[in-house]
Formats: structure tokens, C-alpha cells, sequence
């Protein structure tokens, strides 16, 4: 079966007896344009998002017929779990996970990474209450801005910590 975009969400679905079959994904497929899975029931799927990334997250329908909806399951991860409790906080949290390349996904006033030994430690060693977890990786920070400081020699960073100056 070839997928080639997203329905909508299973919320806005009548399910009127037909079978969920769910997609597992982990957060790292979730952008992928092109590739092979198995539904739980087994079905094969090949996704093909030609014209740009998918962007898929929990519950998008990617196929429906009279008897059957298969929607995406995000599955659970190991992370890293940071509550800021400042703005200050929050500034030096984004960058120095943002200086490491590494997705940033935000809930329920968290910040959450997926899980690197070497963040974990240093993250701990700065005084941050970090915890470990398994979560799903739903909501990921998006941001426009380039990076290091190239609009004039102020970075993001420089701004946010002008704002918590103020």
C-alpha cells in the first residue's frame, strides 16, 4: 500500500465500526519523506511525501476504507526531562541543547530531549534538575532564526538574555 499524504486526525473521524490499525513510529521517522513499514497488524506500507516532509504526529490518518483507518502512533523514547523555572533558565536550557544540534520538544512546561549520556551529565553538573523518562516526542520547538549570530551580531540567545536583563 502506498501512502502519499496525510487525512486528517483520527479525532475528526467517524470510526462507525471500522478497525484502527496503528502506524508505530518513533519521533525521528516522523519527518522521513520516504520509507518502508508494517502496521500492528502486519499490513506493509510505503510512504511517499514527495513535495516535502510529512511532519506526521499522533492520530493523523494516513489511510481509510469501509473497513479499516490506520492512523500514526508516536511511540515512547528515552529523555531527558528539564522543568526551567525561569525565563533565564529557559534561555540557557534552549541554547546550550540548540549548540549541541540536538531537537528540542516541549510539554507541559518542559523541555525534553532525547536521551544523551553526556547531556544528561552536564545538564546535572550545572545544577539543572534533570530527570530520565520514557516519552512520546509530540510537540517539537520549531524555530525560524538562524544561527550564531548572523543578523547583526546578535543571536537569539543575546536577545532573550536582554529580556530577562529588562
Amino acid at each position: 500500500m502506498i501512502i502519499k499524504e496525510k487525512l486528517g486526525k483520527i479525532n475528526n473521524y467517524e470510526i462507525r465500526g471500522r478497525n484502527i490499525d496503528w502506524l508505530e513510529m518513533y519521533w525521528y521517522e516522523t519527518r522521513k519523506r520516504i520509507q518502508h513499514k508494517k502496521t500492528r497488524s502486519g499490513k506493509e506500507i510505503t510512504m511517499k511525501f514527495l513535495s516535502e516532509s510529512p511532519e506526521i504526529t499522533q492520530g493523523d490518518v494516513l489511510y481509510q476504507d469501509e473497513f479499516i483507518i490506520i492512523a500514526a502512533e508516536i511511540l515512547p523514547c528515552d529523555c531527558i526531562i528539564v522543568k526551567p523555572e525561569t525565563i533565564f533558565e529557559t534561555a540557557s536550557l534552549c541554547y546550550e541543547i540548540g549548540n549541541k544540534h540536538l531537537p528540542l520538544f516541549f510539554e507541559d512546561d518542559s523541555l525534553l530531549v532525547p536521551y544523551e549520556a553526556p547531556l544528561f551529565r552536564l545538564l546535572t553538573a550545572q545544577g539543572y534538575k534533570v530527570l530520565r523518562e520514557d516519552r512520546k516526542l509530540l510537540q517539537p520547538l520549531k524555530t525560524t532564526v538562524s544561527p550564531h549570530g548572523e543578523q547583526g551580531g546578535t543571536s537569539l540567545f543575546s536577545k532573550i538574555m536582554q529580556l530577562t536583563i529588562s
